[in-house]
């Protein structure tokens, strides 16, 4: 049999022939590659001999290397089939090959018989190219890169490099598989090749860069103790570094002494990570002993490591052992800086040691360091704090004197400072200081001044403030809303914050804020009277009307008068509204309607709670526990329940017994409620007027319950004209 030749072509046409430049030339003994499709010259003629079956293989389209390589220039590029991921930054970094790969892996999605056909295209895939496929960006998924990974290495005299075996594990990294990246050395000897110490650091840096200190503390010592691979400072640092930012000191001082015992030397940075972590804690004798080893063994800490240190033990408020450690630091001859300086001065500003503050601010004046505005600004706080106001207007004099403008959290300390000694006139000159400084007086600035006026009855002067709002063009109704809140929660002015109110609504400021701020604090002192009152006007206004807030207020209220159907009127307006209840209001509806015998009203309460809430009542969930164990029949399951309750420490109260009669009556018997309720009073866990209450309460609702089943049962079978009839008669 003869095949017919290709006619040749002219000379200029002639060119070789490989793998870059298309496909080879067809012969009786080679067969044409095109997509994926193996076929014989001779399957072009018909006949069905020859004819290929039809696969899903045949639709897709050639397959053409020219076209993945940007820079060839024989060849105009063709659109690939995703382009997103060909026309990227990251992917025309790529080699061509590398590209073919990858695309191969994404239009497939699964390994299977379709993906290897594609990779066999290629002769052979080189160890470089398997990590630089590995290493892409965005890297294929650990279901397609594993087997690819697999499948390279069972290439015939193929070993895998260690760049691929890197890449594989920072794939499986970032994939969020780190269990599979921790056995990147048993996969490396494996494969014939030793373990060194990049692959611990590999593994150290991912675990710490994921936020894994205690993975990487456990391949730090696996590694050690396994492979006998000895770490270097470097990776022990980094390690000290993740556990003692995750909050592991403990682990992070065996890991020191660890270091010690297996001939590791220090670094002062090692020091330092220890020494920080202990000022975390607040143990200043560990941490006088750690500095007293860096100066034996390494070298003298310098002004940066006590810096860091004061900082850190400032921060957690462990100012006596801050005390401590400053003085440790003028012993070893360490001159502080401004920063350690203005860290220390706010510290014990905040802890209320303002003599202290302010010899140490004395000693930063006479060493000529820089006082910043920090420094300052923490001294006022502290004289502010201590009582002393005429010194903190001191210390802002000598800020202005020192070229520093103040800010406005500065002017809000000693205005509310004059406020609290009854020097309203010089808080108003220093309000009138913070305008001429073009700052933005905020709610704090103004409450204090408007709650001197009001505590003194001098309403021309507050009104008078509150139009300087106005005219600056401030939210007026929004500071009132925050002076009201500071007023009302001042013991012995609830009553007196009523009178306010009514007069700035005769000025015409109001607001829901008001009435609700207003009926909380008056349900402080049981003055339900008055915040029904509030409550009432509320309603009848259109301005105001009741939000979700006030709602959640009145319906313990409404609880408390014993008016429950009013405070399930309330729950009904908020459910129209789609308002979710506050947890005091759930619990008061729930214990007023176990209190009247409505049992399955509670229950429902409960379940409607803890759907809506997301951190429902303890109480709630083993309420709904007991009905839960009522299922089995068997008392003594739901006294377990009951048990471990008063173990925790929650108290067994109207729920729990309604709860009781709930489950056995819905699932079992009234017998086993009765039962239950004997043990609870043979354990003293309910007195015996309680037993009788709640045993009345038990056959109430099992009347309920049978009356329910009656009528249920009537309905269906269409009788309830029958019942009416019946109930004429009688």
């Amino acid at each position: 049999m003869t095949f017919p030749s290709s006619p040749p072509g002219p000379a200029h046409c002639h060119r070789r022939h490989t793998i870059y430049n298309g496909c080879r030339r067809p012969s009786p003994y080679r067969p044409t590659v095109h997509g994926g499709l193996i076929t014989h010259p001779s399957a072009t003629s018909p006949g069905p001999r020859f004819s290929p079956s039809p696969s899903p293989a045949a639709t897709t389209a050639p397959f053409h290397l020219p076209d993945w390589d940007p820079s060839s220039p024989s060849h105009p590029p063709r659109s690939p089939p995703t382009p997103s991921h060909s026309t990227s930054a990251s992917s025309r970094r790529l080699s061509p090959l590398a590209r073919f790969l990858l695309e191969a892996l994404r239009r497939h999605q699964r390994w299977g018989p379709p993906v290897i056909a594609d990779l066999s295209k290629l002769r052979r895939v080189p160890p470089t190219l398997v990590a630089e496929v590995l290493c892409a960006h965005p890297p294929p998924p650990p279901p397609l890169a594993l087997p690819f990974f697999h499948w390279a290495g069972r290439q015939k005299g193929f070993r895998h490099c260690f760049p691929a075996f890197h890449a594989l594990a920072c794939l499986l990294s970032a994939a969020g598989l780190p269990a599979a990246a921790d056995q990147l050395p048993d996969l490396i000897r494996s494969h014939g090749k030793p373990v060194s110490h990049p692959q611990l650091t590999l593994l150290v840096r991912l675990h710490t860069a994921a936020r894994r200190p205690l993975r990487a503390l456990y391949t730090l010592r696996r590694f050690r103790h396994e492979f006998s691979v000895q770490p270097q400072v470097h990776v022990c640092n980094r390690v000290l570094g993740a556990l003692t930012a995750a909050g592991y000191v403990e682990d992070a001082l065996k890991l020191f002494d660890e270091m010690a015992e297996s001939g590791i030397r220090p670094m002062p940075v090692s020091f330092a990570i220890i020494v920080r972590a202990l000022g975390q804690e607040g143990k200043p004798e560990r941490i006088l002993e750690m500095i007293g080893r860096m100066r034996d063994e390494v070298c003298r800490p310098d002004v940066f490591v006590y810096t860091t240190l004061v900082k850190t033990m400032v921060r957690r408020g462990h100012m006596e052992g801050c005390i401590r450690v400053w003085e440790e630091m003028g012993r070893d001859g360490v001159e502080p800086d401004s920063m350690a300086y203005a860290t220390m001065v706010e510290g014990l500003c905040n802890a209320g040691m303002v003599e202290k503050a302010a010899k140490l601010f004395e000693g930063m004046r006479k060493k000529g360091l820089l006082v910043d505005r920090i420094v300052y600004a923490s001294l006022v706080h502290g004289y502010v704090a201590a009582g002393r106001v005429g010194d903190g207007c001191r210390v802002l004099k000598d800020m202005v004197d020192a070229g520093y403008r103040a800010d406005l959290k500065t002017y809000n300390i000693l205005i509310g400072g004059l406020c609290g000694i009854g020097l309203e006139d010089k808080a108003h000159k220093m309000f009138q200081i913070v305008l001429q400084e073009d700052l933005v007086p905020s709610a704090e600035t103004v409450s204090q001044l408007l709650v001197c006026y009001a505590d003194n009855g001098d309403m021309v002067n507050f009104f008078g403030l509150v139009d300087k709002l106005v005219e600056l063009s401030l939210p007026a109704v929004e500071f009132l809303v925050d002076f009201l809140r500071l007023f009302a929660s001042k013991d012995g002015r609830e009553l007196k914050a009523v009178e306010v109110f009514k007069t700035l609504r005769q000025k015409g400021y109001c607001s829901v804020n008001f009435y609700n701020i207003l009926i909380e604090n008056l349900l402080k002192i049981k003055e339900r009277e008055k915040a029904l009152l509030l409550f009432e006007e509320m309603k009848d206004s259109d301005d105001c009307e009741p939000e979700s807030c006030t709602y959640s207020l009145m319906i313990p209220c409404f609880v408390d008068e014993g008016n429950i159907e009013e405070a399930c009127s309330c729950y009904n307006s908020m459910m129209k509204a789609e308002w979710i209840p506050s947890l005091s209001a759930y619990r008061s509806l729930v214990k007023g309607l176990c209190k009247i015998g409505e049992i399955n009203a509670a229950v429902s309460l409960v379940s409607d709670c803890l759907g809506n809430v997301e951190n429902g009542p303890m109480e709630f969930k083993y309420a709904l526990t007991v009905i839960e164990a009522c299922r089995s029949k068997d008392p003594e399951r739901v006294m377990k329940v009951v048990v471990e309750m008063i173990e925790l420490g929650y108290l067994v109260e109207e729920l729990i017994f309604s709860a009781v009669i709930y489950g056995f009556c819905k699932y079992a018997t009234s017998t086993g409620a009765r039962e239950v309720f004997s043990v609870m009073a043979d354990r003293d866990i309910i007195s015996e007027a309680n037993f009788i209450v709640y045993e009345d309460m038990l056959n109430e609702h099992l009347k309920k319950v049978t009356a329910d089943l009656v009528i249920s049962g009537l309905k269906f079978f269409n009788l309830e004209s029958k019942l009416k009839w019946t109930s004429r008669i009688d």
